[in-house]
């Protein structure tokens, strides 16, 4: 992703980024200026002038405070001005006088609400930095290199402000060859990232030590049972995790252990296949299963690419409810190299259905065997 933009600290006054001094000058003068020319030309300047008390409300939305203060106290000296120039000593002064005290009164309401509004956005930084940090830990940055593979992709949760989902991955250069994850716990919220937690950790530690990928997988269905026992315990709903784990090696084979996953796709000479998988039960229901875990072998020769996502992907929706085509749409992107593929399909994917309608978080991870092999 691209990195030109500055990063802006967490301390930063507003997360809406608020107009320039100078601007907020000039249009609190322009409208002061029609505001007047209009009284002029109506004779009720009365009435006029009120369009003015809505200043400081509009400022307190989009400015900092500094800017809503000077936006009041010119609201206030304008108003001021206008009925004690203006108005006729027959006048209606208690009309006058009332208007004056209620533009001070919005005028320090604006402030204080800028204040409220600001003080809101401050935390929300202060969260988001947190959230980033805890993704860093959770979800390792891309591209990651092992001596067999090279993993690249995309992550992006559903809500922009919510950096941390429930789609889930890593990668392990363990004693046995590399090991990939993918998943997706289901639901969203704090308790689906309490799983991904919990899946992520004991994937970390049992890839270092487990021999084979079916004792991998137990050790990451035992997990997500610990996880829902505490969680029924704290009152909190259990969840289950599909999951695709992956073992390469040296070996011109891949082995694959797919549970209740989106299957991978593979890419070779130009030509796009689904390797026959069998398809488990997601992580965490391995009681119900009738059979026990069983691993599928494929071929994964050199220059290979695995493309591996979440059903975020292939259930984005266009407007007539059809699902995204993924294999129609990622036959037109096979000239992309495995670095770029990822984030031209996330693209794609937003236009076809469109930004506000995503309902799911979306991980898109290309796997390349390594050429030397």
């Amino acid at each position: 992703m691209a990195g030109s933009r500055r990063k802006r600290s967490v301390e930063a006054v507003d997360a809406i980024e608020p107009p320039g001094n100078l601007d907020v000058v000039a249009g609190v003068v322009s409208v002061t200026v029609l505001v007047e020319v209009l009284s002029n030309l109506s004779g009720s300047e009365v009435w006029l002038l009120g369009l003015l008390v809505f200043l400081p409300g509009t400022a307190s939305a989009l400015c900092t405070v500094v800017q809503t203060a000077f936006v009041a106290a010119w609201t206030a000296l304008a108003v001021t001005a206008t009925v004690v120039v203006r108005a006729p000593l027959d006048g209606h002064w208690l009309d006058r006088v009332l208007l004056v005290l209620f533009t001070l009164a919005l005028g320090g309401i604006s402030v204080y609400a800028c204040h409220r509004r600001v003080g809101r956005e401050r935390e929300m930084l202060r969260l988001r930095s947190t959230a980033a940090a805890m993704q860093r830990h959770i979800l390792h940055p891309l591209p990651l290199v092992t001596d067999d593979v090279l993993v690249n992709g995309v992550y992006e949760p559903v809500q922009e402000d919510r950096l941390v989902g429930g789609d889930i991955y890593d990668v392990v250069a363990s004693p046995f060859g590399t090991r990939v994850l993918i998943g997706d716990v289901q639901g969203k919220g704090l308790a689906a990232v309490g799983a991904a937690f919990a899946v992520i950790g004991a994937f970390r530690e049992a890839a270092h030590r487990e021999p084979t990928l079916t004792a991998l997988v137990d050790a990451l269905d035992a997990a997500v049972v610990r996880h829902n026992s505490y969680a029924e315990q704290t009152g909190e709903d259990e969840r289950f995790v599909t999951a695709l784990i992956l073992g390469i090696d040296a070996e011109e084979e891949a082995q694959v252990v797919n549970c209740g996953h989106v299957p991978p796709l593979l890419m070779h000479d130009g030509l796009v296949t689904t390797p026959a998988l069998d398809t488990g039960v997601p992580l965490g229901l391995a009681e119900l299963a009738v059979e026990p875990t069983t691993v599928d072998w494929f071929g994964f020769r050199a220059g290979s690419t695995l493309l591996l996502s979440t059903d975020g992907l292939t259930e984005t929706r266009a407007d007539d409810g059809t699902f995204y085509p993924l294999d129609e749409r990622l036959s037109k992107h096979l000239g992309l190299s495995p670095t770029e593929l990822p984030r031209a399909l996330y693209e794609d994917a937003l236009a076809f259905s469109g930004d506000d309608r995503r309902q799911d978080d979306i991980a898109i991870l290309t796997v390349r065997r390594a050429a030397h092999l």
